[in-house]
């Protein structure tokens, strides 16, 4: 997938600016991995959200910055923060605007939108800064609350794109 990329602006309870958007971050940050969650109460995306901080390094070291976004009220998601202190920006979406724009998985129809617990899949996407306007280079929409790419997965993802300038 290689499509012009919705920017927004959330507030960011982690690391870096607040309100967060794409274009606050610094040029050096190539590319932004986005990584679209269920909700606050979702035990994968708390652990997933735990793994990449251990690793957050790794993608730091290919000029990426690691995004969390939680379709919540801010005091929810800032719960996260206080008992995970997540080294990366963790937004707060509690209309799951950034979710809609990026047509974020819902399953169960209409039950499904109504609730997020029920419904709404993970989806990780990496959007390319190197181009003007940045371009979606890479999407995965999770078919269950278990389908996450591996943390390896992305990484080399991100090595790929480096190397395909």
């Amino acid at each position: 997938m290689n499509g012009e990329v919705a920017d927004f602006s959330l507030p960011n309870v982690g690391t870096g600016p607040d309100p967060f958007s794409l274009a606050s971050l610094p040029e050096e940050v190539a590319f932004v991995v986005l990584f679209l969650q269920r909700d606050h109460h979702c035990t994968n995306c708390r652990k997933q959200v735990q793994s990449i901080a251990a690793r957050i390094d790794e993608f730091h070291d290919r000029d990426a910055e690691v995004v969390s976004i939680v379709p919540e009220p801010v005091d929810r998601v800032e719960e996260w923060q206080s008992r995970y202190d997540l080294p990366y920006p963790l937004l707060a979406d509690p209309d799951a605007t950034v979710g809609e724009a990026y047509d974020q998985p819902v399953r169960f129809g209409v039950l499904g939108d109504l609730s997020d617990f029920l419904g709404r899949m993970p989806e990780v996407v990496i959007v390319d800064r190197r181009s003007d306007p940045p371009r979606t280079a890479s999407v995965h929409r999770g078919r269950s609350t278990f389908d996450r790419p591996e943390i390896d997965e992305l990484l080399a993802e991100l090595d790929t794109l480096r190397e395909s300038g």
